[in-house]
This record gives C-alpha cells, sequence and structure tokens, in this order.
C-alpha cells in the first residue's frame, strides 16, 4: 500500500472526522443552523465511508486465489459506489430541509457558527490533504476523497453566511448555502457512480478497436484478428482477449507472437490482462466483436 494511503493517515482522518461531527453538532445546536447540523451528519458520514474505504483498500489488496482468480479489486468499486450514492442521498436530504427552513426561518447565531464553522474548515482541510495523492489513482480513495473536499467547500460556503448573518442578520443564507453545497456534492458525486456501474456491468473501455486490429494485423505471421473482449477489473486494469489468426505453427514459433502482442497492447493502448487464442482458418471472416446468435448457429 503506497505511504499516502497508509493506515495511519486512515485512522487520522477517521479521528479528525469524529471530533468534527461532535463539534459541529453541538456548534449546530447553539446557533440554530442548518448548514451546520446538515455539515455535521455529513461529516458522520465521511467518517463512516473513510472507515470503508479503508477495508476496501485493504480487501483490495488480497493476493488472487482459486475462488477469485482476477483478485479482490472490485472491492474498491462497491466501496465508491456506496460512498458516492450516499452522498446523494444525504444532499436530497440537506435540500429538502432547506427549503423547510426558506418557508420557515428559524433564528440563527451568526457568531457561534463562524466560530465552529472556520475550526470544521481547516479540519476538514487537513483530511483532503493527506488523501489527496491516493484520490488520483483509485476511485474508491477518490470517492473519499471527495467527501472531505465537499465537506471543506461546505464549510467556506457555512462561513461566508456566519458572516452574512452576524452582520445583516439575514438567516435565510443559513439554507439557501445549504442548497447549494449539495447540489455540488451530487455533481461531483454523480459521475463516480456512472463509473462505478460501468465497471460492475463490464462495459468495454474506451478504446480504438479497429486500430488495435490494425496493429495486430501489422506483425509478421498475424493474418487477422476476430472475437474481441475488453472489460475493466477496476478502473486502472484492463482485461483483454483476442482469437488472431495465423499459420499452422509449432507453439514454439506461435509463443513469440504471444509476446509480441502483448507488447504491443500494453505499451500502446494501456492493457494489462491478455488472452490470446490462435486459430488458422476458423473465424477469420467473422467480425471483431462476437455475436452469440452466430455462435448458437454454428
Amino acid at each position: 500500500m503506497e505511504k499516502s494511503l497508509s493506515g495511519g493517515r486512515f485512522l487520522l482522518v477517521t479521528v479528525l472526522n469524529v471530533v468534527i461531527t461532535v463539534f459541529e453538532l453541538l456548534g449546530g445546536l447553539l446557533s440554530g443552523s442548518l448548514s451546520l447540523l446538515s455539515d455535521a451528519f455529513h461529516n458522520l458520514g465521511d467518517a463512516l465511508s473513510i472507515v470503508l474505504s479503508y477495508v476496501a483498500h485493504r480487501i483490495g489488496g488480497r493476493r488472487q486465489t482459486r475462488s477469485n482468480t482476477y483478485g479482490y479489486r472490485r472491492a474498491e468499486i462497491l466501496a465508491a459506489l456506496l460512498n458516492a450514492g450516499v452522498l446523494i442521498i444525504i444532499s436530497l436530504i440537506l435540500a429538502v430541509e432547506a427549503v423547510r427552513r426558506l418557508l420557515n426561518p428559524e433564528p440563527v447565531k451568526g457568531d457561534v457558527m463562524l466560530v465552529v464553522a472556520v475550526v470544521s474548515f481547516l479540519a476538514n482541510l487537513f483530511s483532503t490533504v493527506l488523501l489527496n495523492h491516493g484520490a488520483k489513482h483509485n476511485l474508491n480513495i477518490r470517492a473519499t476523497y471527495l467527501h472531505l473536499l465537499s465537506d471543506a467547500l461546505a464549510s467556506v460556503g457555512v462561513i461566508i453566511g456566519a458572516i452574512l448573518i452576524t452582520v445583516w442578520q439575514v438567516s435565510w443564507v443559513d439554507p439557501v448555502i445549504t442548497i447549494l453545497v449539495a447540489g455540488y456534492i451530487s455533481y461531483e458525486s454523480w459521475p463516480i457512480i456512472k463509473q462505478t456501474f460501468s465497471i460492475l456491468m463490464e462495459a468495454s473501455p474506451k478504446l480504438d478497436y479497429e486500430a488495435i486490429a490494425h496493429d495486430l494485423c501489422q506483425l509478421p505471421k498475424v493474418e487477422g484478428v476476430h472475437h474481441i473482449h475488453a472489460w475493466l477489473i477496476d478502473e486502472n486494469n484492463i482485461a483483454f482477449s483476442v482469437h488472431v489468426n495465423m499459420d499452422n505453427l509449432p507453439l514454439s514459433e506461435i509463443e513469440p507472437i504471444y509476446r509480441q502482442i502483448e507488447t504491443l497492447l500494453c505499451h500502446k493502448y494501456g492493457i494489462n490482462h491478455v488472452t490470446i487464442q490462435a486459430e488458422c482458418r476458423r473465424g477469420k471472416n467473422e467480425d471483431l466483436f462476437f455475436n452469440q446468435n452466430d455462435w448458437r448457429h454454428d
């Protein structure tokens, strides 16, 4: 596991979120601020998501087994989907409550709200820095990072609202900020949900398959390519299978061709798990992509 994703960092971020949650709950009750209370529940969800993210990260790092020959990397994809889904649900709940507050305004103590929001912002900002590097290369960590970043941004909104409420006593600012933050959180979470669904449904990665077929056919002794399949194990690992037509060669001559194919696919297209089936004439005139109905009629 990378140093930036160590158990110590996850533990520190979790403890910070629990402390922030308690602090904001007390501050929200004392000030009457919906945005502080909503941010407190959001932070509580963050603490749970960080624990889930860490557990999934550890599970995802396990070796392949007989029952899971591709390993456990999809545990992190499931965690990312759950985290992003929880974020959207929380955002909807906050938006509904904010509308209710707009229709029925309640007094808010801006000075208490401001102090709590500033402390929460600093703590959330520190947490995002701790997970920033891992978020660039891992969908699971990115979902957790978005939790923390959205909290930091929410705190900025609460700070601005607290200043406006303290100076001009405009209490409607509090629910408006809550609605804006909820909209931003949903906007950032939706792409993660789409990507995780795509991976879990084994949708094909965005590759130029015609170019791949053309490149493979340029290799010595490769006469045709068909029955291509490609899917994502996680957001960083592409699995790929292909049937290749070539002359009736001994295995000792086919293996070097396999290595050329694997090298080409890895270096040019980022494909890191390749399965190749060599054939002489079978399927030579068939399409690139396997049609199950054609197979049933063979």
